[in-house]
């Protein structure tokens, strides 16, 4: 197919951060006198953190001043950095240093792409930032996906032509976005909730090396 660059989302594909996302939003609505439920939670998936304070403040019928607002973003962007603070490569999903070992071998180039603001520090912490030639997040990007801005930098950064990239995605956005990109889009998860994409897996215990030699194959 002849692949030539790799490009990764980080929540939910290379770690499970959604967890700590869920815990600090929880925190602040019960702060601010409502519960959080896990299926609200399902709305912030690829989400920025804005956009999730403005659907939070909403569930829990809150009009906030710009004052408060600003106020809220930060508190639980430090509540999520404690947990954070915690994080260790026991973190890392299962079989993903098998791919990103493949294709350090092959030297193929390897991006990240994702609107977290925080991704340099979640790589630090779990020890793989060393794999990655290039890293876009929230501190890069205007767009949010479904737009491809995030991945079309990635692949600038990794000297790639989009339609020669793949991108691993485990939410709907994402996967747009790999498509608006016109790159090749793999989803990490539910098959039936990521039927746009070009391919499915449960997760990285499913893809095998003959894979994605396939993938880079001339």
């Amino acid at each position: 197919m002849n692949i030539r660059g790799f490009i990764f989302d980080l929540d939910g594909v290379i770690v499970d951060t959604a967890k700590y996302h869920y815990l600090a939003w929880k925190n602040l609505a019960n702060e601010l006198g409502f519960e959080f439920t896990h299926e609200q939670n399902e709305l912030f998936k690829g989400v920025s953190r804005k956009r999730c304070l403005e659907i939070l403040l909403d569930i829990g019928g809150i009009t906030a001043t710009q004052e408060q607002f600003d106020r809220w973003m930060v508190e639980k962007n430090i509540d999520y950095l404690a947990y954070i603070e915690k994080m260790d490569k026991s973190e890392i999903l299962p079989d993903v240093p098998k791919v990103l070992d493949f294709l350090r071998d092959e030297n193929i180039p390897i991006a990240l792409g994702s609107a977290s603001k925080n991704a340099k520090a979640i790589l630090e912490k779990v020890e793989l930032l060393p794999y990655f030639d290039a890293l876009v997040d929230g501190n890069n990007v205007t767009k949010a996906k479904p737009d491809p801005e995030v991945f079309l930098i990635g692949a600038k950064q990794l000297g790639v032509a989009p339609e020669h990239c793949v991108v691993f995605e485990d939410a709907v956005a994402g996967i747009q976005a790999a498509n608006n990109a016109h790159m090749l889009s793999i989803g990490i998860g539910d098959k039936k909730i990521l039927s746009e994409a070009d391919y499915n897996f449960s997760d990285f215990t499913e893809i095998n090396i003959d894979f994605l030699k396939q993938l880079i194959s001339e």
